[in-house]
Order: structure tokens, then C-alpha cells, then sequence
């Protein structure tokens, strides 16, 4: 079955929903924005006149906000908000515990405890279970290790089996994933290395809430397209969510502003 013919039925199962994102999100950036946005309406439109369903209210009102807007950008959040999918598995993307970038660094520090920097499987179905304990929701031991590796299958871009900061913040509406923004100004090692120090002014071994903040002021400054220094006060506080009692070290400072070396 494809994408298209999916998008006609009366309830998408978690695999269908899968292979619906993976299709029109081709390049695989964790978002739709362009042309993918514009195929996924047009298709989704054709779908429903097809199998002789009217458009929800809910799609509906997708359409006519994405529908003409050349810079729309949804991700995997706003798309469950539009589809009629399981509702366990719609759980994950509207719980109301990751509704902000903050909460979602809080979330992270929760589960990553080992300060790995990536969640592995075992932690991800904990991370779930709890999930949908606070919607007071049961679920079978089986549906959840389903989910678990179909939220790996959709999440985890690199496909090590993990989930990293980056790869996880994909359950954040679009404009709460502050995350996004961060991608292009991310460092090397060597450049990444240089600033912490540079920051560390007294040379503790950690960066404060005032070091950051000089930090981020920079970075706004030089890399103005991708980082607008209005949103500084929402930057550093959900950075410093990841802090231990308000001081920020290194490794998790990394997982902000550190890419991956190949």
C-alpha cells in the first residue's frame, strides 16, 4: 500500500502513520516545508475525494493554513493533530508534558540520567510508558515495544538504535523546537572545545547562567539568519534545563552546539 492510499483510511495504524512521515518527509530533515508540504496537501486532498470522505474539520484548517504558504513548516507533531490515527499512539505527540522546548530539555535530563547524550531502547519504552501512565492510559507490554520501534524507525536519523537530543526533540510542535534553529550554527570539536573555555571564564569546569548567556548573545550576533537574539531569554532557559543545580558542563552544552564528526 502506499502513502497516498493510507491517507483514505478511516483510522491509520502506527505503521501507516510511519510510512506516511518517511514518504513526504524525503530528505529526511524532520520536517515538511516546500514542495513536500505542498504534495502531502494535494495528495491528502485526493485521498479523502477518493474514498468519498470530506475533509475533517481539523484538515480542513491544515489546509488553509499551510495550503498557500510558500514557508510553511510542519513536523510529526502537527501531523498527528490532522490524522485519524490510534489514539495510544497519537498519545506520544500531544502530551501535554512536552509542550515547550523546556519541558522537553527537563524531560531529556530525566531519562538520559547516564549523561550519554542518547537514549537507548530500553529508556525510550520507559519514556513511552510514562507517557501514557500520565494520559491514564493502559497498554499492552507487546503495543509498546511496537511503538518503541516505530518511534526508533521514525526518529532516529542516523540509524544507530538510539535516540540523540536532537533526534527526540522531533515530538516538539515545529515552532517549540528551538533545536532546529540550533542546527547551523553547531561547532567542530576543536571550535566547540575552544569557545566552552573561552566562556568557562573562571575556569570551573562548567559554564552559569551568566557565561551562557555572553555565549548566546555572540552567537545571536554572528548567525543572525538562524538565531534571533529576541529569543535569547527562551534559549539559555531551556538550555540551562539540562544544567545540574545551575551549572552547565560540558558534555551537555555539546549536545547543543557540538555536530558529530564522521
Amino acid at each position: 500500500m502506499t502513502a497516498e492510499t493510507h491517507l483514505q483510511g478511516v483510522e491509520i495504524s502506527a505503521s501507516q502513520f510511519f510510512e506516511i512521515w518517511h514518504h513526504y518527509d524525503s530528505d529526511g530533515n524532520g520536517y515538511m516545508d516546500g514542495k513536500e508540504l505542498q504534495n502531502f496537501i494535494q495528495e491528502l486532498q485526493q485521498a479523502r475525494k477518493k474514498a468519498g470522505l470530506d475533509l475533517t474539520p481539523e484538515m480542513k484548517a491544515f489546509v488553509d493554513q499551510y495550503g498557500k504558504a510558500a514557508d510553511g513548516k510542519i513536523g510529526i507533531v502537527e501531523l498527528a493533530q490532522i490524522l485519524p490515527t490510534e489514539e495510544n499512539f497519537l498519545l506520544f505527540f500531544r502530551c501535554q508534558q512536552l509542550k515547550s522546548s523546556e519541558d522537553f530539555m527537563q524531560t531529556w535530563r530525566k531519562y538520559d540520567s547516564d549523561h550519554s547524550g542518547f537514549i537507548d531502547s530500553e529508556e525510550l519504552k520507559s519514556f513511552l510508558k510514562d507517557l501514557l501512565q500520565k494520559a491514564n492510559k493502559q497498554i499492552e507490554d507487546s503495543k509498546l515495544t511496537e511503538y518503541t520501534e516505530i518511534m526508533l524507525r521514525m526518529f532516529d536519523a542516523n540509524n544507530d538504535g538510539k535516540l540523540e537530543l536532537t533526534e527526540l526533540a522531533r515530538l516538539l510542535p515545529v515552532q517549540e523546537n528551538f533545536l532546529i534553529k540550533f542546527q547551523g550554527v553547531k561547532m567542530c570539536a576543536k571550535e566547540f572545545n575552544k569557545a566552552f573555555e573561552m566562556y568557562d571564564q573562571d575556569g570551573n569546569g562548567y559554564i552559569d547562567e551568566n557565561e551562557l548567556d555572553a555565549l548566546l548573545k555572540d552567537l545571536c550576533e554572528k548567525n543572525k539568519k538562524e538565531l534571533d537574539i529576541n529569543n535569547l531569554a527562551t534559549y539559555k532557559k531551556s538550555i540551562m534545563a539540562l544544567s545540574d543545580g545551575g551549572k552547565l558542563y560540558r558534555a551537555e552544552l555539546a549536545l547543543i552546539l557540538c555536530a558529530e564528526e564522521n
